[in-house]
């Protein structure tokens, strides 16, 4: 399993697998999100509620999405690496609270980490630490193509 212990912010480079033609094309970087605890028991990312609103001023449920999927999809691209790369498969996300200011965080946990599949639950929650989304994703880990992060 690879292992990468703590580092303060992602960039594409850091992630298992990824095809650096079109690393600087991530969503991650439009979104705002921020990885700040690499371990592959505990992922941990941050995202700010500004310029990620739908037309009601609440955070967009997509958001809390492409946080949750990515938080996942790294997680599972550290479990899978070097041989494999993950892919996801299924992403289901239950909104609680609407957020309307600051920077919410999604803690990424394994529910199962096997040869072909591996599931996450990531929480997200506010600044006042109040649970806002629950997601789980499940991901495909898949054979890496030689091409693969070339």
């Amino acid at each position: 399993m690879h292992r990468v212990e703590q580092h303060v912010s992602a960039s594409p480079e850091d992630i298992p697998g990824v095809d650096q033609a079109v690393a600087h094309e991530q969503l991650t970087a439009r979104m705002g999100i921020e990885i700040t605890r690499w371990d592959a028991d505990r992922l941990v990312g941050t995202m700010p509620v500004k310029g990620n609103r739908q037309p009601y001023g609440l955070l967009h449920g997509g958001a809390n999405a492409v946080l949750a999927e990515t938080l996942g999809s790294i997680a599972a691209a550290m479990h899978a690496a070097p041989e494999r790369i993950a892919v996801g498969l299924e992403l289901s996300c239950t909104h609680h609270r609407g957020v309307t200011e600051g920077v919410v965080t999604g803690v990424c946990t394994p529910i199962h980490r096997g040869r072909s599949t591996a599931t996450y639950e990531i929480a997200i929650t506010d600044e006042q630490d109040r649970r806002t989304c629950t997601a789980r994703l499940t991901c495909f880990l898949r054979d890496a193509s030689p091409e693969a992060g070339s």
